[in-house]
């Protein structure tokens, strides 16, 4: 339901950089911690998640650079009440934090200007901390971060609408109370949906296949209702939390929109002063962008470039980012392996791998 939102920074395409919630795949599925002299940089509560894991693990980085900008509470300020009602997302970040904090990892606050360079693989991270002084971190390992973002390849490729969010800065499908799509018969729940968390996304689940049942018929709307009104509660409480969060970790226009001698579509190595060039001279959308440039035509279909694309767009023409749109998407949604295929095929019992199928 969810990706990592792109933080396309100078150097962020070279060897030894990476995501962090990679990084965290392959410590959860394979016991695999990164270096000690990894830096760990962005914002989001991924970040203070995984230096917890890390901790746990028995692992220190070298530092974490956090790039929430100093005043960012006071904006988030008016919604700290009503998060309240999810006090234990509040409490356990608070406990991650701490915990980062006492063990002594330097930490880099209000952190600006960020970037990587090296000749070949990554070697050291430049920035600019909240007092305006210019640092620099020799590192091999550098874990990015700027939180996620609802995976929109799949319902556009099915042709459900979608609205650009600008609260939290991404497109969202856009679907009803119980998740119903503006396509027949798709309904959306979980993080594809908007972000809310595993939590959410169970009770989300619920009230689609209840609506699921009514449509059926196995259930009238009354029953329905009556059925998913402790979902409905659950995920009012979930979600309580997130206007806080918003507000606080979604990423600044600064860094989602790169200067012009950075990459933006890695598949292609289209740069966003390319893109900006274009959009100057009268490029309607990302998908005339596609003709002009290759942009978003790579493996990823765009998933890595797709928002960054039309928020640069926007930004040349002065349009809202909404009316600029998005690609449109071809298959495949996801690369697979041919290895992949061969095991999704249903075979008899007596076909042998190496024969051809009859």
């Amino acid at each position: 339901g969810a990706q990592e939102r792109p933080w396309p920074v100078r150097g962020w395409t070279l060897p030894g950089v990476m995501g962090i919630g990679a990084a965290q795949t392959l410590l959860k599925s394979s016991g695999l911690a990164p270096s000690q002299d990894a830096v760990l940089a962005g914002c989001g509560p991924l970040l203070w998640l995984f230096a917890s894991q890390l901790l746990n693990a028995g692992r220190r980085v070298r530092a974490i650079i956090d790039t929430t900008p100093r005043d960012a509470w006071r904006a988030a300020l008016p919604h700290a009440l009503p998060a309240l009602t999810g006090a234990d997302y509040l409490l356990k970040g608070l406990r991650m934090m701490r915990a980062v904090k006492r063990a002594g990892m330097p930490i880099y606050r209000g952190a600006s200007a960020f970037s990587i360079e090296a000749e070949v693989r990554a070697e050291r991270v430049h920035f600019t901390d909240e007092h305006g002084t210019r640092r620099s971190i020799d590192t091999s390992l550098v874990l990015l971060h700027q939180g996620v973002i609802p995976s929109t390849q799949l319902p556009r490729s099915l042709g459900c609408e979608h609205e650009w969010d600008a609260s939290s800065a991404c497109w969202r499908p856009r679907t009803d109370a119980h998740g119903r799509s503006t396509v027949e018969h798709v309904w959306i729940a979980g993080d594809g949906a908007g972000i809310g968390g595993a939590k959410a996304a169970a009770h989300a689940g619920t009230l689609a296949a209840l609506d699921i049942s009514r449509e059926l018929g196995a259930l009238d709307a009354a029953s329905r209702d009556a059925q998913g009104r402790r979902s409905r509660l659950a995920m009012k409480r979930h979600l309580a939390v997130r206007p806080l969060l918003d507000t606080l970790y979604t990423p600044r226009a600064a860094l989602r929109r790169p200067t012009d001698d950075v990459i933006v579509c890695r598949c292609e190595e289209v740069t966003a002063g390319e893109i900006r060039a274009i959009a100057a001279i009268g490029c309607q959308g990302p998908n005339q962008m596609k003709a002009f440039s290759r942009c978003g035509m790579g493996p990823c279909q765009g998933r890595w470039c797709g928002a960054t694309v039309g928020e640069l767009i926007a930004q040349v023409q002065e349009r809202a980012v909404g009316d600029v749109g998005y690609y449109r998407i071809r298959a495949p949604i996801k690369p697979v392996t041919v290895d992949e295929i061969a095991d999704s095929i249903a075979l008899s019992d007596d076909f042998t791998r190496g024969e051809f199928p009859s």
